[in-house]
């Protein structure tokens, strides 16, 4: 079965520029290597896409992201797994950003299980830079949002 995740790409104008708000993964594989993601996971049984894209937004960041929501596009990743991801204009501050937490045993095979926050950072990136430091997988997404964003002149 084809595994599903929603997310959420937000925008911002700044200095006539707009910037692109992406997460770094936290956990001990992700230390020292400068590779962002956008802020998505995996949609719930009976959950709809933009529900689930919300509830892992705010779970990744620990914030509410409101507004009026667009779709930007699906992906097929390496893995497999599709994702779905939306879009809204949003001020974020990311001064305030806290992440839910999961279990890992490491160093593997150690027997020593640590938490580890999912997101360790979030920041806002021009999109020079978020092109730069996003997974591949997801640039054909950030893509996407530029060229709907220069179409329609901030009018969405």
């Amino acid at each position: 079965m084809l595994k599903r995740s929603a997310g959420i790409l937000p925008y911002k104008l700044e200095d006539g520029e707009y910037k692109f708000l992406l997460a770094h993964p936290g956990g001990p594989y992700w230390q020292g290597i400068d590779k962002w993601s956008i802020c998505k996971g995996e949609i719930l049984k009976g959950e709809k896409c933009l529900q689930a894209a919300i509830r892992e937004f705010q779970e990744e960041t620990g914030q509410l992201v409101e507004g009026k929501f667009f779709f930007v596009g699906s992906e097929k990743q390496k893995s497999g797994k599709l994702i779905t991801i939306f879009s809204t204009f949003a001020e974020i501050d990311i001064s305030s950003m806290t992440s839910n937490t999961f279990f890992l045993e490491y160093p593997k095979g150690s027997g020593l299980i640590h938490s580890f926050v999912e997101m360790d950072a979030i920041k806002w990136f021009t999109y020079e830079e978020a092109y730069e430091k996003i997974f591949q997988g997801q640039r054909g997404i950030l893509n996407k949002l530029k060229c709907l964003l220069d179409s329609s002149r901030g009018k969405i």
